[in-house]
Protein backbone atom coordinates (compact mmCIF):
# COMPACT_ATOMS: atom_id res chain seq x y z
CA UNK A 1 0.00 0.00 0.00
CA UNK A 2 2.88 2.59 0.81
CA UNK A 3 6.36 2.72 1.98
CA UNK A 4 5.20 2.43 6.04
CA UNK A 5 4.04 -1.33 4.72
CA UNK A 6 8.03 -2.61 5.30
CA UNK A 7 8.52 -5.53 7.87
CA UNK A 8 9.10 -3.82 11.56
CA UNK A 9 12.68 -4.54 13.43
CA UNK A 10 12.57 -5.60 16.64
CA UNK A 11 14.83 -4.99 18.81
CA UNK A 12 17.52 -7.69 19.12
CA UNK A 13 17.14 -7.99 23.11
CA UNK A 14 13.27 -7.24 23.45
CA UNK A 15 12.87 -10.33 20.59
CA UNK A 16 8.72 -11.63 21.76
CA UNK A 17 8.44 -14.11 24.17
CA UNK A 18 5.89 -17.12 22.82
CA UNK A 19 2.57 -17.85 24.96
CA UNK A 20 2.72 -20.86 26.43
CA UNK A 21 1.14 -23.59 24.32
CA UNK A 22 -1.44 -24.58 27.15
CA UNK A 23 -5.28 -23.99 26.82
CA UNK A 24 -4.77 -21.27 29.17
CA UNK A 25 -1.85 -19.63 27.44
CA UNK A 26 -3.84 -19.49 23.87
CA UNK A 27 -7.07 -18.04 25.96
CA UNK A 28 -4.92 -15.83 27.25
CA UNK A 29 -3.29 -14.80 24.23
CA UNK A 30 -6.77 -14.52 22.19
CA UNK A 31 -8.03 -12.98 25.30
CA UNK A 32 -5.01 -10.07 24.89
CA UNK A 33 -6.01 -10.06 20.89
CA UNK A 34 -9.62 -9.19 21.25
CA UNK A 35 -8.82 -6.13 23.81
CA UNK A 36 -5.56 -5.00 22.11
CA UNK A 37 -3.59 -5.72 24.61
CA UNK A 38 0.36 -5.16 23.39
CA UNK A 39 2.74 -7.85 24.05
CA UNK A 40 4.74 -6.16 26.66
CA UNK A 41 8.00 -7.86 25.99
CA UNK A 42 8.18 -6.49 22.65
CA UNK A 43 9.49 -3.33 21.35
CA UNK A 44 10.76 -2.25 18.17
CA UNK A 45 13.70 -0.06 16.62
CA UNK A 46 13.55 2.26 14.21
CA UNK A 47 16.42 4.14 11.80
CA UNK A 48 16.87 7.67 11.14
CA UNK A 49 14.99 7.60 8.15
CA UNK A 50 11.65 6.20 9.22
CA UNK A 51 11.76 8.94 12.34
CA UNK A 52 12.32 11.54 9.64
CA UNK A 53 9.06 10.19 8.05
CA UNK A 54 6.29 12.85 9.30
CA UNK A 55 8.69 16.19 8.91
CA UNK A 56 9.24 14.81 5.27
CA UNK A 57 5.10 14.48 5.06
CA UNK A 58 4.28 17.67 6.86
CA UNK A 59 6.89 20.39 5.97
CA UNK A 60 5.91 22.87 3.91
CA UNK A 61 8.19 23.98 0.60
CA UNK A 62 8.71 27.16 2.19
CA UNK A 63 9.35 25.82 5.87
CA UNK A 64 12.85 27.49 6.92
CA UNK A 65 14.00 23.53 7.78
CA UNK A 66 17.77 22.94 9.19
CA UNK A 67 19.44 20.74 5.87
CA UNK A 68 20.94 17.67 6.19
CA UNK A 69 24.49 19.12 5.89
CA UNK A 70 23.81 21.80 9.27
CA UNK A 71 22.04 18.22 10.63
CA UNK A 72 25.16 16.01 10.70
CA UNK A 73 27.69 18.76 11.09
CA UNK A 74 26.07 19.86 14.22
CA UNK A 75 25.55 16.14 15.37
CA UNK A 76 21.48 16.82 15.88
CA UNK A 77 20.71 12.75 15.61
CA UNK A 78 23.01 12.33 17.98
CA UNK A 79 21.36 14.81 20.21
CA UNK A 80 18.51 13.37 19.37
CA UNK A 81 18.95 9.95 20.52
CA UNK A 82 19.99 11.33 24.32
CA UNK A 83 16.41 11.32 25.20
CA UNK A 84 14.55 9.49 22.35
CA UNK A 85 15.19 5.89 24.54
CA UNK A 86 12.14 4.27 25.16
CA UNK A 87 10.00 6.56 23.02
CA UNK A 88 8.24 5.38 20.74
CA UNK A 89 8.39 5.80 16.94
CA UNK A 90 5.18 8.21 17.35
CA UNK A 91 7.00 10.56 19.96
CA UNK A 92 10.28 10.51 18.18
CA UNK A 93 8.86 11.63 14.57
CA UNK A 94 7.40 14.29 16.47
CA UNK A 95 10.96 15.49 18.40
CA UNK A 96 12.62 15.12 15.17
CA UNK A 97 10.70 17.32 13.45
CA UNK A 98 10.57 20.21 16.02
CA UNK A 99 14.20 20.02 15.73
CA UNK A 100 14.03 20.29 12.19
CA UNK A 101 11.46 22.56 11.50
CA UNK A 102 11.72 23.98 14.83
CA UNK A 103 8.53 26.11 16.13
CA UNK A 104 6.84 29.47 16.24
CA UNK A 105 6.80 31.64 19.24
CA UNK A 106 2.99 30.33 19.78
CA UNK A 107 3.50 26.57 19.13
CA UNK A 108 6.78 26.95 21.59
CA UNK A 109 4.98 28.80 24.37
CA UNK A 110 2.54 26.28 24.16
CA UNK A 111 5.22 23.57 24.48
CA UNK A 112 7.35 24.59 27.05
CA UNK A 113 4.17 25.53 29.34
CA UNK A 114 3.31 21.54 29.22
CA UNK A 115 6.56 20.81 29.78
CA UNK A 116 6.88 22.80 32.85
CA UNK A 117 3.54 21.29 34.34
CA UNK A 118 5.19 17.85 33.95
CA UNK A 119 8.51 19.04 35.83
CA UNK A 120 6.45 20.85 38.23
CA UNK A 121 4.42 17.18 39.06
CA UNK A 122 6.82 14.49 38.79
CA UNK A 123 3.76 12.00 40.03
CA UNK A 124 2.09 13.33 37.07
CA UNK A 125 4.88 12.57 35.10
CA UNK A 126 5.13 9.00 36.03
CA UNK A 127 1.71 8.38 35.64
CA UNK A 128 1.70 9.73 31.91
CA UNK A 129 4.60 8.00 30.89
CA UNK A 130 3.21 4.65 32.35
CA UNK A 131 0.22 5.10 30.23
CA UNK A 132 2.22 5.93 26.98
CA UNK A 133 4.10 3.17 27.09
CA UNK A 134 2.09 0.80 25.11
CA UNK A 135 3.06 2.71 21.98
CA UNK A 136 6.15 1.87 22.45
CA UNK A 137 4.92 -1.78 21.12
CA UNK A 138 4.36 0.32 17.30
CA UNK A 139 5.88 -1.37 15.18
CA UNK A 140 6.09 0.41 12.20
CA UNK A 141 6.00 3.91 11.13
CA UNK A 142 2.54 5.66 10.12
CA UNK A 143 3.26 9.05 9.92
CA UNK A 144 3.74 8.30 5.83
CA UNK A 145 -0.07 6.65 5.76
CA UNK A 146 -1.60 9.48 7.22
CA UNK A 147 0.21 12.49 6.14
CA UNK A 148 1.94 11.49 2.77
CA UNK A 149 -0.44 13.24 0.18
CA UNK A 150 -3.58 11.18 1.64
CA UNK A 151 -6.37 12.22 -0.78
CA UNK A 152 -4.29 11.16 -3.55
CA UNK A 153 -3.38 8.08 -2.00
CA UNK A 154 -6.92 7.08 -1.20
CA UNK A 155 -8.11 7.91 -4.95
CA UNK A 156 -5.06 5.96 -5.97
CA UNK A 157 -6.26 2.88 -3.71
CA UNK A 158 -10.00 2.59 -4.82
CA UNK A 159 -9.23 3.16 -8.30
CA UNK A 160 -6.86 -0.55 -7.94
CA UNK A 161 -9.73 -2.40 -6.43
CA UNK A 162 -11.07 -3.89 -9.40
CA UNK A 163 -15.26 -4.15 -9.21
CA UNK A 164 -15.29 -7.90 -9.38
CA UNK A 165 -13.77 -7.86 -5.65
CA UNK A 166 -16.99 -6.52 -4.65
CA UNK A 167 -18.59 -9.95 -5.02
CA UNK A 168 -15.78 -11.59 -3.43
CA UNK A 169 -17.31 -12.53 -0.91
CA UNK A 170 -19.12 -15.03 -3.05
CA UNK A 171 -15.90 -16.92 -3.89
CA UNK A 172 -15.54 -19.00 -0.65
CA UNK A 173 -18.94 -19.98 -0.31
CA UNK A 174 -19.54 -21.02 -3.92
CA UNK A 175 -16.32 -23.27 -3.79
CA UNK A 176 -17.64 -24.93 -0.12
CA UNK A 177 -20.86 -25.37 -2.15
CA UNK A 178 -19.17 -26.75 -5.17
CA UNK A 179 -17.15 -29.00 -2.80
CA UNK A 180 -20.02 -30.23 -1.32
CA UNK A 181 -22.08 -30.94 -4.81
CA UNK A 182 -19.46 -33.07 -5.37
CA UNK A 183 -21.35 -35.92 -3.07
CA UNK A 184 -24.08 -35.47 -5.23
CA UNK A 185 -23.05 -34.72 -8.88
CA UNK A 186 -19.64 -35.44 -10.32
CA UNK A 187 -19.49 -32.86 -12.50
CA UNK A 188 -19.01 -30.26 -9.45
CA UNK A 189 -16.01 -30.91 -9.49
CA UNK A 190 -15.39 -28.49 -12.23
CA UNK A 191 -16.81 -26.33 -10.38
CA UNK A 192 -14.40 -26.88 -7.33
CA UNK A 193 -11.14 -26.74 -9.57
CA UNK A 194 -12.35 -22.76 -10.76
CA UNK A 195 -13.42 -21.88 -7.63
CA UNK A 196 -9.84 -23.50 -6.19
CA UNK A 197 -8.26 -21.66 -8.61
CA UNK A 198 -9.99 -18.11 -8.03
CA UNK A 199 -9.40 -18.68 -3.74
CA UNK A 200 -5.54 -18.86 -4.90
CA UNK A 201 -5.33 -16.34 -7.79
CA UNK A 202 -6.79 -13.78 -5.04
CA UNK A 203 -4.96 -14.76 -2.31
CA UNK A 204 -1.35 -14.52 -3.96
CA UNK A 205 -2.64 -11.23 -5.38
CA UNK A 206 -3.27 -9.51 -2.51
CA UNK A 207 -1.15 -11.49 0.40
CA UNK A 208 1.81 -9.24 -0.02
CA UNK A 209 -0.19 -6.07 0.32
CA UNK A 210 -2.61 -7.62 3.42
CA UNK A 211 0.67 -8.36 5.17
CA UNK A 212 1.70 -4.81 5.23
CA UNK A 213 -1.28 -3.08 5.50
CA UNK A 214 -1.53 -5.60 8.99
CA UNK A 215 1.35 -4.10 10.04
CA UNK A 216 -0.15 -0.37 9.43
CA UNK A 217 -3.38 -1.30 10.98
CA UNK A 218 -1.74 -3.34 14.04
CA UNK A 219 0.22 0.76 14.77
CA UNK A 220 -2.83 2.29 14.17
CA UNK A 221 -4.87 0.44 16.59
CA UNK A 222 -2.05 0.37 19.36
CA UNK A 223 -2.43 3.92 19.18
CA UNK A 224 -5.99 4.18 19.46
CA UNK A 225 -6.06 2.09 22.04
CA UNK A 226 -3.47 4.32 24.16
CA UNK A 227 -5.71 7.39 23.46
CA UNK A 228 -8.61 5.61 24.56
CA UNK A 229 -6.83 4.64 27.84
CA UNK A 230 -5.79 8.34 28.41
CA UNK A 231 -8.95 9.46 27.77
CA UNK A 232 -9.82 7.73 30.53
CA UNK A 233 -6.83 8.96 32.17
CA UNK A 234 -8.60 12.89 31.42
CA UNK A 235 -11.69 11.73 33.42
CA UNK A 236 -9.73 11.44 36.31
CA UNK A 237 -8.27 15.20 36.49
CA UNK A 238 -5.50 14.92 34.64
CA UNK A 239 -5.06 18.10 33.49
CA UNK A 240 -3.25 17.36 30.22
CA UNK A 241 -5.12 15.09 28.97
CA UNK A 242 -8.84 16.65 28.06
CA UNK A 243 -8.69 16.84 24.37
CA UNK A 244 -8.13 12.97 25.33
CA UNK A 245 -11.54 12.70 27.34
CA UNK A 246 -13.60 14.31 24.46
CA UNK A 247 -12.11 11.70 21.81
CA UNK A 248 -11.99 8.77 23.84
CA UNK A 249 -15.45 7.48 22.59
CA UNK A 250 -14.42 8.45 18.60
CA UNK A 251 -10.82 6.09 19.32
CA UNK A 252 -13.06 3.29 20.45
CA UNK A 253 -15.26 3.01 17.96
CA UNK A 254 -12.63 3.98 15.13
CA UNK A 255 -10.39 0.81 16.66
CA UNK A 256 -13.15 -1.60 17.32
CA UNK A 257 -14.47 -0.88 13.29
CA UNK A 258 -10.63 -1.53 12.30
CA UNK A 259 -10.31 -5.01 14.45
CA UNK A 260 -11.31 -8.38 13.07
CA UNK A 261 -14.30 -10.55 14.04
CA UNK A 262 -14.08 -11.51 17.44
CA UNK A 263 -14.86 -15.23 16.39
CA UNK A 264 -11.73 -15.35 14.31
CA UNK A 265 -9.49 -14.03 17.85
CA UNK A 266 -10.78 -17.18 19.91
CA UNK A 267 -10.45 -19.35 16.48
CA UNK A 268 -6.76 -18.39 16.27
CA UNK A 269 -5.82 -21.90 15.26
CA UNK A 270 -8.33 -22.22 12.26
CA UNK A 271 -8.48 -18.65 10.87
CA UNK A 272 -6.05 -19.20 8.40
CA UNK A 273 -8.23 -21.96 6.95
CA UNK A 274 -11.16 -19.30 7.54
CA UNK A 275 -9.06 -16.87 6.05
CA UNK A 276 -7.91 -19.15 2.86
CA UNK A 277 -11.43 -20.33 1.66
CA UNK A 278 -13.49 -17.57 2.91
CA UNK A 279 -11.37 -14.96 2.28
CA UNK A 280 -11.52 -12.71 5.16
CA UNK A 281 -8.70 -11.39 5.64
CA UNK A 282 -9.04 -9.68 1.77
CA UNK A 283 -12.40 -8.45 2.55
CA UNK A 284 -10.97 -7.12 6.02
CA UNK A 285 -8.36 -5.71 3.50
CA UNK A 286 -10.34 -3.47 1.63
CA UNK A 287 -12.92 -2.65 4.17
CA UNK A 288 -10.15 -1.15 6.60
CA UNK A 289 -8.83 0.79 3.64
CA UNK A 290 -11.76 2.49 3.35
CA UNK A 291 -12.10 3.07 6.60
CA UNK A 292 -8.87 4.55 7.35
CA UNK A 293 -9.70 6.88 4.36
CA UNK A 294 -12.66 8.16 5.69
CA UNK A 295 -11.82 8.72 9.60
CA UNK A 296 -8.21 10.15 7.85
CA UNK A 297 -8.53 13.51 10.14
CA UNK A 298 -9.55 12.25 13.11
CA UNK A 299 -6.42 9.78 12.76
CA UNK A 300 -4.37 12.32 11.78
CA UNK A 301 -5.82 14.42 15.59
CA UNK A 302 -5.09 10.65 17.39
CA UNK A 303 -2.13 10.74 16.28
CA UNK A 304 -0.64 14.29 16.91
CA UNK A 305 -2.07 14.17 20.30
CA UNK A 306 -0.51 11.30 21.84
CA UNK A 307 3.07 11.75 19.68
CA UNK A 308 2.74 15.60 21.15
CA UNK A 309 2.30 14.05 24.47
CA UNK A 310 4.75 11.56 24.52
CA UNK A 311 7.87 14.18 22.76
CA UNK A 312 6.35 16.46 25.96
CA UNK A 313 7.10 13.57 28.57
CA UNK A 314 10.36 12.77 26.88
CA UNK A 315 11.54 16.69 27.27
CA UNK A 316 10.34 16.67 30.95
CA UNK A 317 12.59 13.33 31.68
CA UNK A 318 15.17 14.75 29.94
CA UNK A 319 15.65 17.66 31.67
CA UNK A 320 14.30 16.76 35.17
CA UNK A 321 17.19 14.13 35.27
CA UNK A 322 20.07 16.17 33.41
CA UNK A 323 19.34 19.99 35.33
CA UNK A 324 21.81 22.86 34.11
CA UNK A 325 18.90 24.24 31.65
CA UNK A 326 17.21 27.44 31.10
CA UNK A 327 14.44 28.79 29.14
CA UNK A 328 15.48 30.96 26.32
CA UNK A 329 14.63 34.37 25.35
CA UNK A 330 13.68 34.20 21.69
CA UNK A 331 13.62 36.85 18.95
CA UNK A 332 13.34 37.01 15.44
CA UNK A 333 16.75 39.44 15.29
CA UNK A 334 20.46 38.55 14.41
CA UNK A 335 21.37 38.66 18.02
CA UNK A 336 22.98 35.87 20.26
CA UNK A 337 24.05 36.07 23.39
CA UNK A 338 24.65 33.03 26.50
CA UNK A 339 25.91 32.78 29.55
CA UNK A 340 27.48 29.65 30.65
CA UNK A 341 26.43 27.25 27.86
CA UNK A 342 27.33 23.91 27.02
CA UNK A 343 27.19 21.37 24.62
CA UNK A 344 25.02 18.65 26.08
CA UNK A 345 26.78 15.66 23.75
CA UNK A 346 29.75 16.82 26.24
CA UNK A 347 29.92 14.74 29.59
CA UNK A 348 32.48 17.30 31.11
CA UNK A 349 32.29 20.39 29.55
CA UNK A 350 33.38 23.83 30.05
CA UNK A 351 30.98 26.75 30.50
CA UNK A 352 31.19 29.69 27.94
CA UNK A 353 29.57 32.84 27.50
CA UNK A 354 29.77 34.76 24.45
CA UNK A 355 27.80 37.50 23.05
CA UNK A 356 27.45 39.11 19.73
CA UNK A 357 25.19 42.33 20.04
CA UNK A 358 23.80 41.63 17.07
CA UNK A 359 27.59 41.55 14.97
CA UNK A 360 28.90 38.16 14.22
CA UNK A 361 32.25 37.08 15.21
CA UNK A 362 35.84 35.60 13.39
CA UNK A 363 37.10 33.25 16.20
CA UNK A 364 40.75 32.21 16.79
CA UNK A 365 42.40 29.89 19.27
CA UNK A 366 45.21 27.82 19.75
CA UNK A 367 45.27 24.22 18.15
CA UNK A 368 42.76 21.58 20.40
CA UNK A 369 41.56 24.77 22.36
CA UNK A 370 38.09 23.75 21.40
CA UNK A 371 36.83 26.21 18.48
CA UNK A 372 34.89 23.23 16.70
CA UNK A 373 33.72 22.48 19.79
CA UNK A 374 32.29 25.94 20.94
CA UNK A 375 30.92 26.31 17.20
CA UNK A 376 28.92 23.34 18.05
CA UNK A 377 27.96 24.59 21.43
CA UNK A 378 26.42 27.53 19.97
CA UNK A 379 24.70 25.89 16.59
CA UNK A 380 22.94 22.78 18.84
CA UNK A 381 22.18 25.14 21.56
CA UNK A 382 20.84 27.57 18.88
CA UNK A 383 18.88 24.60 17.20
CA UNK A 384 17.37 23.43 20.40
CA UNK A 385 16.13 27.03 21.49
CA UNK A 386 14.38 27.00 18.04
CA UNK A 387 13.01 23.71 18.85
CA UNK A 388 12.06 23.85 22.24
CA UNK A 389 12.50 27.09 24.03
CA UNK A 390 15.86 26.06 26.55
CA UNK A 391 19.16 26.11 26.14
CA UNK A 392 22.09 24.40 28.40
CA UNK A 393 22.70 27.48 29.95
CA UNK A 394 22.88 29.37 32.64
CA UNK A 395 20.78 32.46 30.76
CA UNK A 396 20.27 32.95 26.99
CA UNK A 397 18.77 35.28 24.35
CA UNK A 398 18.43 33.51 21.16
CA UNK A 399 17.74 34.42 17.60
CA UNK A 400 15.07 32.20 16.04
CA UNK A 401 16.41 31.65 12.51
CA UNK A 402 17.47 28.69 11.47
CA UNK A 403 20.92 27.60 11.48
CA UNK A 404 23.34 26.87 8.37
CA UNK A 405 26.26 25.18 9.30
CA UNK A 406 29.62 24.40 7.06
CA UNK A 407 31.87 22.43 9.42
CA UNK A 408 32.83 18.79 7.69
CA UNK A 409 33.33 19.36 4.49
CA UNK A 410 35.65 16.98 3.09
CA UNK A 411 36.89 15.10 -0.21
CA UNK A 412 34.01 12.83 -1.75
CA UNK A 413 36.65 10.63 -3.92
CA UNK A 414 33.28 8.37 -5.09
CA UNK A 415 31.31 11.39 -6.36
CA UNK A 416 34.72 13.30 -7.95
CA UNK A 417 34.36 16.38 -5.91
CA UNK A 418 37.81 17.54 -4.29
CA UNK A 419 38.08 19.40 -0.76
CA UNK A 420 37.69 22.83 -2.12
CA UNK A 421 34.71 22.03 -4.02
CA UNK A 422 32.69 20.55 -1.74
CA UNK A 423 33.80 23.60 0.03
CA UNK A 424 32.36 26.23 -3.10
CA UNK A 425 29.38 24.06 -2.98
CA UNK A 426 28.53 24.61 0.85
CA UNK A 427 29.42 28.00 0.09
CA UNK A 428 27.24 29.04 -2.80
CA UNK A 429 24.04 27.16 -0.93
CA UNK A 430 24.63 29.45 1.94
CA UNK A 431 24.77 32.46 -0.37
CA UNK A 432 21.45 31.28 -1.92
CA UNK A 433 19.65 30.83 1.45
CA UNK A 434 20.82 34.53 1.89
CA UNK A 435 18.41 35.59 -1.26
CA UNK A 436 15.12 33.23 -0.24
CA UNK A 437 12.75 34.07 3.02
CA UNK A 438 14.67 32.27 4.74
CA UNK A 439 18.20 33.94 5.85
CA UNK A 440 20.03 32.23 8.72
CA UNK A 441 22.81 32.17 11.22
CA UNK A 442 25.75 30.72 9.67
CA UNK A 443 28.15 28.77 11.43
CA UNK A 444 31.49 27.90 9.75
CA UNK A 445 34.87 26.01 10.83
CA UNK A 446 38.13 26.71 9.43
CA UNK A 447 36.76 28.02 5.90
CA UNK A 448 38.50 26.58 2.60
CA UNK A 449 41.21 24.78 3.41
CA UNK A 450 40.76 22.97 0.50
CA UNK A 451 43.21 25.43 -1.81
CA UNK A 452 46.49 27.35 -1.15
CA UNK A 453 46.55 29.96 1.56
CA UNK A 454 46.17 33.10 -0.85
CA UNK A 455 43.40 31.64 -2.99
CA UNK A 456 41.87 30.92 0.34
CA UNK A 457 42.11 34.10 2.44
CA UNK A 458 40.91 36.17 -0.84
CA UNK A 459 37.78 33.73 -1.63
CA UNK A 460 37.08 33.60 2.06
CA UNK A 461 36.97 37.13 2.73
CA UNK A 462 34.66 37.86 -0.14
CA UNK A 463 32.40 35.04 0.67
CA UNK A 464 32.05 36.10 4.40
CA UNK A 465 31.27 40.00 3.51
CA UNK A 466 28.33 38.92 1.66
CA UNK A 467 27.27 36.59 4.13
CA UNK A 468 28.18 38.80 6.92
CA UNK A 469 26.36 42.07 5.29
CA UNK A 470 22.94 40.33 5.56
CA UNK A 471 23.27 37.99 8.42
CA UNK A 472 24.60 36.88 11.63
CA UNK A 473 27.60 34.93 10.72
CA UNK A 474 30.36 33.36 13.10
CA UNK A 475 33.60 31.86 11.87
CA UNK A 476 37.05 30.04 12.88
CA UNK A 477 39.48 30.14 10.98
CA UNK A 478 43.85 29.67 11.46
CA UNK A 479 44.04 32.10 9.01
CA UNK A 480 44.24 35.07 11.29
CA UNK A 481 44.92 37.36 8.34
CA UNK A 482 41.33 36.87 8.22
CA UNK A 483 40.90 39.35 11.00
CA UNK A 484 41.54 42.14 9.89
CA UNK A 485 40.13 41.95 6.94
CA UNK A 486 37.00 40.96 8.32
CA UNK A 487 37.08 43.56 11.06
CA UNK A 488 34.51 46.13 9.69
CA UNK A 489 31.68 43.04 9.48
CA UNK A 490 33.19 40.20 12.01
CA UNK A 491 33.86 40.91 15.21
CA UNK A 492 37.36 38.95 16.43
CA UNK A 493 37.21 36.83 19.09
CA UNK A 494 39.21 34.53 20.56
CA UNK A 495 39.20 30.99 22.91
CA UNK A 496 41.47 31.42 25.96
CA UNK A 497 42.43 30.46 29.34
CA UNK A 498 40.62 31.89 31.59
CA UNK A 499 43.17 34.80 33.50
CA UNK A 500 40.82 34.96 36.32
CA UNK A 501 39.97 30.80 37.12
CA UNK A 502 43.08 28.63 35.89
CA UNK A 503 42.01 25.88 33.67
CA UNK A 504 38.57 26.83 32.47
CA UNK A 505 38.40 28.82 29.31
CA UNK A 506 37.15 32.06 28.13
CA UNK A 507 35.79 33.60 24.70
CA UNK A 508 37.83 37.04 24.67
CA UNK A 509 37.73 40.17 22.05
CA UNK A 510 40.55 40.42 19.69
CA UNK A 511 43.03 37.98 17.99
CA UNK A 512 45.05 35.00 19.30
CA UNK A 513 48.31 36.64 19.70
CA UNK A 514 50.25 33.27 20.88
CA UNK A 515 49.76 30.08 18.38
CA UNK A 516 50.74 26.61 19.61
CA UNK A 517 51.24 25.10 15.88
CA UNK A 518 55.00 24.90 16.59
CA UNK A 519 55.41 24.29 20.05
CA UNK A 520 52.94 21.16 19.13
CA UNK A 521 55.69 19.63 17.23
CA UNK A 522 57.99 19.14 20.41
CA UNK A 523 55.29 17.72 22.18
CA UNK A 524 54.22 15.34 19.24
CA UNK A 525 58.08 13.70 19.29
CA UNK A 526 59.57 16.10 16.34
CA UNK A 527 62.99 16.56 16.90
CA UNK A 528 64.77 20.00 17.99
CA UNK A 529 66.20 20.43 14.74
CA UNK A 530 62.93 20.27 12.92
CA UNK A 531 61.25 22.64 15.07
CA UNK A 532 63.97 24.95 15.30
CA UNK A 533 63.95 25.21 11.28
CA UNK A 534 60.11 25.54 11.84
CA UNK A 535 60.58 28.56 13.96
CA UNK A 536 62.88 30.09 11.15
CA UNK A 537 60.50 29.68 8.75
CA UNK A 538 57.62 30.88 10.88
CA UNK A 539 60.07 34.24 11.72
CA UNK A 540 60.74 35.09 8.21
CA UNK A 541 57.14 34.77 7.19
CA UNK A 542 56.04 36.62 9.61
CA UNK A 543 58.57 39.53 8.98
CA UNK A 544 57.97 39.46 4.81
CA UNK A 545 54.44 39.57 5.74
CA UNK A 546 55.02 43.02 7.93
CA UNK A 547 57.13 44.20 5.97
CA UNK A 548 56.86 42.93 2.27
CA UNK A 549 59.76 45.84 1.10
CA UNK A 550 62.42 44.78 3.23
CA UNK A 551 62.27 41.40 1.68
CA UNK A 552 65.44 39.11 2.29
CA UNK A 553 65.14 35.38 1.19
CA UNK A 554 65.11 33.13 3.66
CA UNK A 555 68.19 31.74 4.28
CA UNK A 556 68.90 27.58 3.62
CA UNK A 557 68.68 25.19 6.36
CA UNK A 558 72.19 24.62 8.40
CA UNK A 559 72.77 21.10 6.90
CA UNK A 560 72.50 22.21 3.36
CA UNK A 561 74.15 25.70 3.30
CA UNK A 562 77.89 23.99 4.85
CA UNK A 563 77.66 21.73 1.65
Amino acid sequence: MTESAAAPRVAPHTAPQHESKSYFGRLRAAWRALLFIPDPTLEFSFEEREIARLHAATAAPDTASIDAQTWGDLLVERYLRLFARGVSIFGQQVLYRRLRAGSDDAACLADGTRVRALLADPAQLARLGQACQPLRRAGIDIASLLFAARDTQARAAQAARPAWTRWIGLVGPGFLAALLGTFIWPRAWLGVGIGFALLVAIRFRYIAAIEGWQLSLDSLQQLLAVCGNLGDCGDSGEPLLHEFAALRGRAARINRSLSRSPILVFLASAKDYIDWFLLTNVRHYFKTVALVDEHIVALRQFYLLAANLEADLALARHLQDRGGYCWAERHAGADVAFENVVNPLLTHAAPLSIALGGKGAFISGQNGVGKSTLLRTIGLNLIVARAFGFCYARGAAVSTRPVYASMQNEDAMLGGESLYIAELRRASEMLASLDGPHGGIYIIDEVFRGTNHLESVAAATAVLEQLASRATVIVSSHNLVLAPLLAHCLQPLHVSLSQGDPGQLAVLPGVLVHTNGISLLSERGFNARLQARAGEVFDWLNRYLAHPAEFVDLPLPASISSE
